[in-house]
């Protein structure tokens, strides 16, 4: 499973595929994707989402924290840069002049296994809004984080680690004493256990701030692994979906597309 995380390059090429088969048309349903549209992703990577969206002629913008990541991103989307249909921007997004740095507002907003990692979420969405031109709509992909591997441990090194389920879900201090014991550093597993979002959580902040849920989906198993796992996706039985708290532990992913009310 490491190794899986290591191959950035191969990564870039999954989540496009991903992207493709799953996102897009989970957006479309509700959501006319159009070319010349602008698309924003926060917590772009390497660039593999974002490039399903330029392939569909839409113009993508990235904001990526991680300098190595914008490298990728950079190298695999050259000619969608040079042809001026993408670009990258490495940098927090709750510093970002969005008028000044891209120059005008976004149809679609993309966030992709990226919730679950940021701090002060209802101030993420509430900035988030103000990216959108009107009509316009916001895309989330994310593990519950009492989902299995909700804790992220699959990128640890030991064999152990990477593929012992829910024991993310120890308190803190034994949660870290338990990382230690076996190697591995606990610090950015820390900072996911700060920062994982629950279902209900979720929805609780989109209604507080002010936005509305036009489309969702939730994932027995989660479109990715097909490349993981080479499993089959599977959407999650209907009446689990609507048990709030039990459905985040047997839900590996959910998508939602909210709009302003």
């Amino acid at each position: 499973m490491f190794e899986f995380h290591k191959d950035r390059i191969a990564y870039f090429h999954q989540q496009t595929i991903n992207a493709e088969k799953y996102v897009i048309p989970f957006i479309e349903e509700t959501f006319a994707l159009r070319p010349g549209m602008r698309v924003l992703e926060v917590g772009s990577g390497e660039g593999g989402v974002l490039k399903a969206f330029t392939n569909r002629g839409c113009i993508g913008v990235g904001v990526e924290l991680v300098a190595g990541k914008v490298d990728i991103a950079r190298q695999m989307m050259a000619d969608e840069i040079a042809a001026g249909k993408a670009t990258f921007s490495q940098k927090d997004i709750y510093l970002v002049d969005i008028r000044q740095e891209f120059g005008d507002l976004f149809d679609l907003i993309v966030l992709k296994d990226v919730i679950e990692h940021i701090h002060d979420q209802e101030r993420c969405l509430q900035l988030l809004k103000t990216f959108l031109k009107p009509g316009g709509a916001i895309y989330f992909g994310f593990p519950p984080w009492q989902m299995p591997f909700g804790g992220h441990q699959q990128v640890c090194r030991n064999k152990l680690l990477s593929t012992l389920p829910y024991y993310h879900l120890l308190p803190r201090p034994l949660y870290a004493a338990f990382l230690r014991a076996f190697g591995q550093e606990p610090r950015d597993l820390l900072e996911i256990k700060d920062t994982g979002i629950s279902i209900e959580r979720f929805e609780r902040i989109v209604k507080q701030t002010g936005y509305r849920t036009a489309n969702r989906r939730h994932y027995l198993i989660n479109p990715i692994y097909e490349f993981k796992f080479k499993l089959k996706p599977r959407e999650q039985f209907g009446l689990i979906t609507h048990i709030p708290y039990l459905r985040n532990f047997v839900t590996t992913c959910v998508y939602y597309l909210i709009q302003p009310v």
